[in-house]
This record gives structure tokens, sequence and C-alpha cells, in this order.
């Protein structure tokens, strides 16, 4: 019989936000967002503290609203890749913070994307020829590449 008896005190434990991410397709190619720091993201975020309880979809919902605008119809697939990033905040002390993101495949079917005051640039960029290490960096680098490598596997 097994019997655990390593004490759980001297794990070290590492703090991280959940976001959501979505790999918006449209036509073959993916829409990338440019944040007003100049970093490149995908559309979607983190989870606020009220929404513990909500369905990660009712997240979705809302950071698409907030991101693209309410006139984009879109359907949101299966998880495709989970993310893992670190970043500094921009806040008072730049502190480094980690970020833990499920990225959703998705499809804009209709509508216009409309930018918010949040975000200076949008790119649909080829999902064949698209060079993530030109834009992005990190984890979301990784994350943006595992799911270039599945869709191109895939045709």
């Amino acid at each position: 019989m097994f019997e655990y008896t390593r004490d759980m005190s001297t794990f070290e434990k590492d703090m991280y936000f959940v976001a959501v991410k979505v790999f918006l397709v449209r036509e073959g190619k993916l829409l990338i967002l440019k944040d007003n720091f100049g970093d490149w993201d995908l559309p979607g975020g983190r989870l606020k503290k009220d929404e513990f309880h909500n369905s990660l979809t009712s997240v979705i919902e809302r950071k698409m609203a907030q991101e693209i605008g309410t006139k984009a119809k879109y359907t949101i697939g299966k998880p495709v890749v989970f993310l893992r990033h670190e970043r500094n905040e921009a806040v008072p002390g730049n502190p480094l913070v980690r970020i833990f993101a499920v990225g959703y495949d998705g499809t804009l079917d209709d509508g216009d994307i409309v930018l918010s005051s949040r975000h200076i640039e949008m790119r649909w960029v080829d999902l064949m020829t698209f060079k993530p290490k030109e834009y992005f960096t990190g984890g979301w680098l990784q994350g943006v590449q595992e799911y270039l490598d599945f869709v191109r596997s895939a045709l």
C-alpha cells in the first residue's frame, strides 16, 4: 500500500491569473490585436474576481464584446491550446505576473470588428504563412505557434 508522507507545506506554490483567449479565424486568417502597450495579443483576457462561478463561455462573451465589439458574430469551438505567459504589469512597481490561459478555436461568422480603446491595431494574418516570432513573445508566442502547428498539420 502506498503511503504519502511528504509535507505539503514544503511545496512552493505559484499564483496565476486565469484567462481565456480566442483564436478567431475568418477565411483562413487569424485575428491578432495590438494593445496600448505595443504588445500583440489575441482576443480575450482574464477572469474577474466575481466571475469565479461563471462559465468560461460567459467570460469569453464579455471579453469579446469588450475587445472586438458587439457587431461581430462568431462561433466559439473547443479549447485547442493551453498557454502560460509571464509579463510585467503596467502598474506601480511593475510586478511580474503569470497568466494561465485556455485558448479556444473560434470563427468570425459575420459583422465587423470594432476595437476597444485598449487596442490600437488589428491584423488578419494568414494561417499558413504567419510568423508569430515577428509579433509575439514568451508564452503567447509558444501558444500561438502550437495553435498554428495544430492547424497546419490538420490541412
